[in-house]
């Protein structure tokens, strides 16, 4: 990276390239953070859309039931989008699609038994393999690390 910020202070002094280091550092680390997640969900066959709907669910708690346009809004998705992934995770048995009691025009969507357990595992694979990817940072780096990252995004 150094080699490369030299070349361009040499080619273009009037043009500070540290933006380009600093994007090219966060590109390459999500490149291999999304790549170790994405290697953990092989095992549940699992991709990660999925995995966001069943842990959205878990993290509402036990037993949740989320309407579909919540679990839409609350994961910063289209409708249709959600629509998708709830077809797929019900193919499965992970989900469940009922009839909202207070308005029978309304759905709720609740885990299964086995998406619970499903989700159960899954969340501490998650975060043992997010913590072993950051393990090179100590626990101080890291929490500098969320903040400087929430505040350049």
């Amino acid at each position: 990276m150094r080699s490369i910020m030299a070349q361009w202070k040499r080619e273009r002094p009037d043009i500070d390239p540290t933006p380009m280091a600093i994007c090219g550092q966060v590109w390459r680390a999500a490149d291999r953070l999304r790549a170790g997640v994405m290697d953990n969900l092989k095992q549940y066959d699992l991709d990660f859309p999925g995995m966001d709907v069943l842990l959205t669910l878990r993290r509402n708690g036990k037993g949740a039931a989320l309407s579909p346009s919540v679990l839409a809004k609350d994961m910063m998705l289209s409708t249709s989008a959600m629509t998708n992934r709830l077809d797929r995770l019900e193919k499965r048995g992970l989900v469940q699609r009922q009839s909202d009691p207070g308005d029978r025009r309304a759905l709720k969507i609740t885990l299964t038994a086995e998406g619970q357990t499903l989700a159960d595992e899954l969340v501490v694979t998650h975060t043992a393999r997010e913590a072993s990817m950051l393990a090179a940072l100590s626990e101080e780096e890291q929490a500098l690390l969320c903040r400087l990252l929430a505040k350049a995004g």
